[in-house]
């Protein structure tokens, strides 16, 4: 480490360059001190994959290749900063596509190397508990956090920085999994959850009582969404002249029913100040509606991040970067890529307190 570089705990001047490639967003962002975004650069490659149906990893890989280091560029340029003026670089090193994953954990630590700061590997799941905390510095512990992508649907219990207990999770589909899937079943594009979204705008929510996972017993916070997909399916087959938009819609409220109801069960059993959404499911807009209308019935704080801190971007990696820098110190450059990285949990084996489990 060079004379000017900071050597201790990072602070309010520390800046942090995020990288992101873990699936098909190359995104490259600048946050100095963990929340304030100094400049957010996110490519997509939505157009490279709607021929598809889905991301193709190999399509992927080589679209980050061919995007990152022009995005990186264009982060630095935004931020109006030097590249000396760097205080580490935070990529994500898991979980995600393990080709994409390692282009950008290669460029995370070239660049560290080359400009004489730490590198951070950073967790995906981690870095979406972040995105909120950009927004809103002042959130108050302990929260529960909804998250919801295309690969993930848990709810966290959020004790403080870097302290996360697994409350449930779906055990099958997630639920941008089964917006996709439903979504490619009714012809109506991809990505599949704006195209649902869009869809039933035009439909009834209540024209079709699809099934929902929900069990009877109030400490179950596990999700299931394959039944339900199935039971779309089924049910156009049976109705071939429905209305795409009635079906959009009556599926679209089924997912949101589970998602709003295991939220609520578990900000109630753990006591939670506020229920944060998190990952890119949270920008669907039926969902953002019930679960803040939810939190105002319960007298709890339900936080929204924007739209665009709800999708896979590199501000939230270098602020949860930034976390980490303070909390473990910088990453070994022997580390690689995690494609089945596990968020880092807190088991409660006793009522004194926990036992950290980072087990990959």
């Amino acid at each position: 480490m060079s004379a000017d570089r900071p050597t201790s705990t990072p602070d309010e001047s520390t800046v942090v360059l995020g990288i992101e490639t873990s699936c098909d967003e190359t995104a490259a962002a600048i946050v100095m001190g963990g929340n304030d975004v100094v400049s957010s650069v996110v490519s997509s490659q939505i157009e490279i994959h709607a021929d598809f149906g889905g991301v193709v990893p190999e399509i992927a890989s080589r679209a980050h290749l061919e995007a990152l280091n022009p995005v990186i560029a264009r982060a630095i340029v935004e931020a109006g900063i030097d590249e000396q003026r760097i205080d580490a670089v935070a990529c994500t090193h898991g979980p995600g596509l393990i080709g994409a994953l390692l282009v950008g954990v290669s460029a995370a630590k070239s660049l560290a190397l080359a400009w004489d700061v730490p590198y951070v590997g950073v967790n995906h799941l981690e870095a979406h508990l972040y995105s909120a905390f950009l927004e809103d510095p002042t959130l108050e512990f302990p929260m529960v956090v909804l998250l919801v992508s295309g690969g993930h649907t848990m709810l966290i219990e959020m004790q403080d920085h870097g302290r996360y207990r697994l409350l449930g999770q779906t055990i099958d589909d997630a639920a941008g999994e089964a917006f996709d899937k439903v979504a490619r079943f009714l012809d109506l594009g991809y990505p599949g959850g704006p195209a649902i979204d869009a869809e039933a705008l035009n439909g009834d929510p209540d024209a079709i009582r699809f099934p929902r996972a929900l069990s009877d017993d109030p400490d179950n916070l596990d999700f299931s969404f394959s039944g339900l997909k199935t039971a779309v399916m089924n049910y156009v087959r049976k109705h071939p002249d429905v209305s795409s938009a009635d079906v959009a819609a009556s599926f679209q409220m089924a997912v949101v029913d589970v998602l709003v109801t295991k939220a609520r069960r578990a900000a109630q059993v753990t006591g939670a100040k506020g229920i944060v959404l998190g990952g890119g499911v949270a920008a669907n807009s039926l969902l953002r509606e019930e679960l803040l209308g939810a939190c105002a019935k319960d007298g709890v704080r339900g936080f929204l991040p924007s739209r665009s801190m709800c999708t896979d971007n590199a501000a939230m990696i270098a602020a949860a970067g930034w976390y980490r820098l303070a909390s473990d110190g910088p990453t070994d450059l022997a580390d690689g890529a995690h494609p089945n990285l596990k968020l880092p949990l807190i088991r409660f084996d006793d009522a004194d307190g926990g036992v950290a489990d980072r087990a990959r």
